[in-house]
């Protein structure tokens, strides 16, 4: 009689801890792994035979914005068609919850939706939505700062008020008692761009006592990197919290380079208090359009503008061309609208990923008419590209990065792991094939290579195609504190 609902036969396990590859077979059952080791043949219910494949912990992107994407888009398909099986979502200072009503809703909160969609007066809504309506993948949910602004200020050129930063702490402490895993912020947007460095931490110190995460899209990531750095590195210390950098890079062709300036600092400061990172593997970012890039772009691409559709997939050069004006009055007709920003050297890519403690997350916008291929390609593209074309790392320590590392700094108890008595979300991609396919030209198209994709036990991908499965789970982390804690 079979044992086990599920056995992966024959493949190379690759545990999440970067240690090498074991050919063994992957036993599941419900939604737990059960064992790992060489299982007689008919102990599972159904059996793959997996030789010459790689079995992965589900891949748990940390940076995403698939707050809205997750009730929306619930089969989660740029996401699981490249082995992702936990997001990270509410990251850059916007979360799609708390929010009041209001009429407009600032850039960037638009990003993932319109102010009707931000319709959860409370985190806890918005969890209890997720429950009743669950997605593809499993879903651990920051409470952006921005939003807290958006809910409390009537506007946001200055610093909060006494009592409005109390408002804040309201909300963020109702969304931690909910289930929220800490906060994030984007500082270099206007909604939080005024927001001093005591604001941060007197919210941040809201993080302490629940054992909460701390995230940020830094104020300045160009000609003023370090000093962000170091408000970056303050408010961790002040508030006594761990701090995650996001999307690390040096944009403008005169801070080519400066990662080398950048990553020291970092480990240095690693040694003194819990800092953590992550990185998306392309040259080019994605955001709102804003005239200010203009100037340290080398091109800049739309994604999409709300008075000219036409304009998304073209180049601002061209569009402002065709209008006979500059690209700045260009960008001033096409608003509101979005943008890929060429503005980041190869070099200081490799520099940033080959950096043993950077995490992988796509920073992927899921509501772009034409997004930047990071939303189908990241994870496919370190394992394609950088590892195995590239070889800037082993495979091992390539899955670590996307897994076991992710997992341990945001607190996923049972995951980013293959052990017996974890939660079963597995990856299983070819190592020799999987590649990126997304494009700035097509990008939407799935990454090759990737087999078959679990959540919780279920197949949510399997031969190229989402089965329809939506095993996803909104992680509370109240929950996975306890089970850490045994």
């Amino acid at each position: 009689m079979a044992r086990y609902d599920l056995v992966l036969r024959g493949g190379t396990v690759l545990d999440g801890t970067g240690a090498a590859g074991v050919t063994a077979d992957l036993a599941i059952a419900g939604d737990r792994i059960a064992a790992i080791d060489k299982l007689p043949q008919g102990s599972g219910a159904s059996e793959i035979d997996l030789a010459g494949l790689a079995v992965a912990p589900g891949f748990i992107d940390v940076h995403t914005h698939d707050d809205r994407a997750l009730l929306s888009q619930p089969e989660m398909a740029p996401k699981v068609s490249q082995g992702v099986t936990t997001v990270i979502a509410g990251n850059c200072g916007v979360s799609l919850a708390p929010m009041i009503e209001r009429p407009d809703l600032p850039p960037p909160l638009d990003l993932i939706g319109s102010a009707e969609q931000f319709r959860f007066r409370r985190f806890a809504e918005y969890l209890e939505a997720l429950d009743a309506a669950p997605a593809a993948a499993n879903a651990a949910l920051l409470v952006g700062h921005s939003t807290l602004r958006a809910c409390t200020m009537d506007r946001f050129d200055r610093p909060a008020s006494e009592p409005e930063i109390a408002g804040m702490r309201e909300r963020l402490a109702e969304a931690l008692d909910a289930g929220a895993i800490g906060l994030s912020s984007g500082l270099w947007y206007a909604p939080a761009n005024a927001a001093p460095k005591s604001e941060l931490v007197a919210l941040a110190r809201t993080l302490h006592g629940a054992g909460a995460i701390y995230t940020t899209h830094m104020r300045e990531e160009g000609d003023h990197v370090m000093e962000s750095l170091d408000e970056t590195f303050a408010v961790g210390r002040e508030a006594e919290i761990p701090v995650v950098i996001s999307h690390h890079k040096v944009i403008g062709t005169p801070n080519f380079g400066r990662t080398e300036e950048t990553l020291p600092k970092i480990k240095a400061a690693m040694a003194q208090q819990p800092i953590g990172l992550d990185a998306y593997p392309y040259i080019a970012s994605s955001t709102v359009l804003r005239k200010e890039n203009i100037a340290r772009a080398i091109r800049i691409l739309i994604t999409w503008s709300k008075p000219h559709p036409d304009a998304t997939g073209r180049e601002l050069a061209e569009v402002a061309q065709q209008w006979g004006v500059s690209q700045e009055q260009a960008a001033d007709r096409l608003q509101p609208a979005g943008a890929i920003y060429f503005m980041m050297s190869e070099a200081d890519v490799r520099r940033v990923l080959a950096f043993e403690h950077t995490m992988i997350g796509s920073d992927g916008l899921p509501h772009d008419r034409h997004p930047h291929p990071r939303l189908w390609g990241t994870f496919a593209r370190v394992l394609g590209h950088y590892c195995r074309d590239e070889k800037l790392f082993p495979l091992a320590e390539a899955v670590r990065r996307m897994t076991g590392l992710p997992a341990q700094r945001f607190g996923l108890s049972g995951r980013g792991r293959l052990a017996p008595g974890a939660y079963a979300d597995v990856t299983v991609f070819d190592p020799g094939t999987v590649i990126d396919r997304a494009s700035f030209a097509e990008p939407t198209t799935p990454a090759a290579g990737i087999h078959l994709v679990l959540v919780n036990g279920e197949a949510v991908w399997r031969d190229g195609a989402a089965t329809g499965a939506r095993p996803g789970r909104a992680l509370r982390r109240q929950q996975m504190q306890k089970e850490a804690a045994g």
